[in-house]
């Protein structure tokens, strides 16, 4: 155990995450804006956060819902002006709220002005401002996107008969971050927005930015896996010291990355304080696990185990255990909803499970990140047709396999679990039309189970709730500093239905123990002596109270209860 801690406002922060074409509409045109997030910031204030994550909300054609960023300096008009922004942001500090906006600087839009420079002709200035490959020179080494319906990241534009490469959709070319000019570019819009007050960034993607721009053929040592690879570029390091140096060393921010590719080998390359860096980053290797190995999007067809589950969890901590930081996350903007995937949204179980996995986050060691609506326990929408889809993403792969004569309907079937648009619906406010997120038509469907109890109002006053439980383990975390800064130690390592651990920080214990099942379980924790301990929190206060009387537990389904010993 570490005899001093290196406290810091992002470490003991809790992060809620807006989506905010889904989060509150003002205008009645169906789709979220910044007034909307002004009109509910009290709400916010309610739940005990202290971080907002807001998603793009920069000038863009929406091509992939704003992470195809046309102008870095500008607010899209769906979503407001500038004017709003800052007073969204004067909003946020008036009540002790921080600021992260999303960083997307990997690629940028096709309609930015630095690309439609680009692409004019081989010789103008902004040519390398992005990666070109002339035709003259053959077809280019092989190279996947991620939205791109024949999976080539590499598009043919005839105006200069070349080709530009995209690792994502064709209307997001890579920028070339191995032109200083384009990095001063970006270091400079980094700098406009930290000095409007804002703090810190959330960044898209931020390992692949680093290319060999010779395009070698893929290595063998990556075997066709594409991901790794664009998450290892040669110069990678060097360009994220340089911009801790250049900019956010003069800032008190924050900084995560989004770390696709990332090995836990690698982890403290980007967060060991004395590198200079990030202060965090998220990892996918929770998000890989109730997938295909060799398909990201596809759910794999057995079911996972809570001990991957815990493995996961355990050898993360274990990796920032005397340096660096990490982040706890269930869900995103691109992940299904939390509550579906790793508890269970039935209505037998929806409210333990929404509560235990609360509960897990908030009593984990590493920056715990809520997407909006975890806080009422929102579930996945599970659409039944293609049509009713508007991500990218999803809409593509359907094209890719209808053209290669596969089935449809079993993708269908398949994105009722895996797709992005489950995490994208609107906020569920309360049980009047479109859940009081819109007075006219959403832009996505509205699930229909705010009518049954996941909305806002009807919790807010229920002692109860999914939300009030929320708020009250909020504050567990936050008058204990041993759930922020404790050591962690893994308990019943190979029990298939209860995980449970330890936080232990100077002369503080905490016992945690959670039920990942539909079924009672009883188990026995030798570990641990009883005499003094106290309940400081269970989604079953009743049931918890006799359990700590007696070392052999008998968990209901899903309950989650936290001990502190002494």
């Amino acid at each position: 155990m570490k005899n001093t801690i290196n406290r810091q406002w992002w470490k003991e922060g809790i992060v809620y995450q807006i989506y905010p074409r889904s989060f509150q509409d003002s205008n009645g045109d169906g789709i979220g804006d910044i007034k909307g997030i002004i009109n509910r910031l009290d709400y916010i204030k309610s739940l005990g956060v202290d971080i907002i994550w807001l998603n793009p909300v920069y000038e863009s054609p929406n091509d992939d819902n704003g992470y195809d960023i046309s102008d870095y300096q500008n607010i899209m008009g769906e979503f407001g002006t500038m004017a709003d922004f800052d007073e969204l942001l004067q909003g946020m500090k008036e009540r002790g709220l921080r600021l992260v906006m999303d960083l997307v600087v990997n690629h940028s839009s096709d309609e930015h002005q630095w690309f439609i420079e680009s692409k004019s002709s081989r010789t103008n200035p902004y040519r390398d401002y992005y990666h070109w490959w002339p035709a003259e020179k053959g077809t280019p080494p092989a190279r996947w996107s991620y939205f791109d319906v024949e999976g080539n990241a590499w598009k043919y534009d005839e105006t200069t008969d070349a080709y530009y490469l995209h690792y994502f959709s064709v209307k997001q070319p890579d920028l070339k971050w191995e032109n200083p000019k384009l990095r001063e570019e970006i270091y400079k819009l980094m700098r406009f927005w930290f000095d409007k007050g804002v703090d810190g960034f959330r960044m898209d993607v931020i390992p692949f930015i680093s290319k060999d721009i010779n395009y070698p053929e893929l290595p063998a040592s990556y075997n066709g896996n594409f991901v790794p690879f664009y998450a290892d570029g040669p110069n990678l390091h060097t360009y994220l010291n340089e911009m801790n140096k250049e900019v956010l060393s003069k800032y008190d921010v924050m900084t995560v990355g989004e770390a696709p590719g990332v090995s836990i080998d690698q982890a403290l390359d980007f967060v060991d304080e004395d590198r200079e860096e990030l202060n965090m980053f998220f990892h996918f290797d929770l998000m890989a696990l109730d997938r295909e190995a060799d398909e990201v999007f596809l759910m794999r067809k057995d079911a996972w185990k809570l001990t991957e589950f815990k493995k996961i969890h355990t050898d993360w901590d274990v990796a920032f255990a005397k340096k660096g930081w990490g982040s706890m996350y269930l869900s995103n903007h691109d992940f299904p909803r939390s509550v579906s995937r790793w508890g269970n949204d039935s209505r037998s179980f929806w409210y333990d499970s929404a509560t235990m996995l609360q509960t897990f986050l908030l009593s984990m060691r590493g920056t715990p990140y809520f997407y909006y609506g975890d806080e009422i326990g929102m579930t996945n929408i599970r659409f039944d047709r293609i049509t009713d889809y508007k991500d990218i993403n999803t809409l593509n792969r359907y094209e890719t396999i209808k053209q290669q004569g596969g089935d449809t309907a079993a993708f269908v079937e398949n994105e009722k679990e895996a797709s992005r648009d489950n995490a994208r619906t609107p906020m569920q406010w309360d049980d009047t039309q479109n859940a009081g997120f819109t007075s006219g038509r959403a832009w996505l469907k509205v699930n229909d189970n705010y009518k049954e109890g996941i909305n806002v109002e009807s919790q807010h006053t229920d002692k109860t709730s999914v939300l009030n439980y929320f708020r009250k383990m909020v504050q567990v975390r936050k008058s204990h500093l041993g759930l922020i800064y404790g050591d962690y130690t893994l308990l019943l390592e190979n029990h298939e239905e209860v995980y449970a651990y330890t936080r232990t920080f100077e002369e503080e214990r905490y016992l945690i123990l959670l039920s990942f099942s539909t079924s009672k379980t009883t188990v026995k924790v030798d570990e641990i002596n009883f005499k003094e301990a106290r309940l400081l929190i269970s989604n079953d206060e009743d049931q918890a109270e006799i359990l700590k009387r007696d070392p052999t537990f008998k968990l209901k389904p899903y309950q989650a209860v936290i001990y502190k010993l002494h």
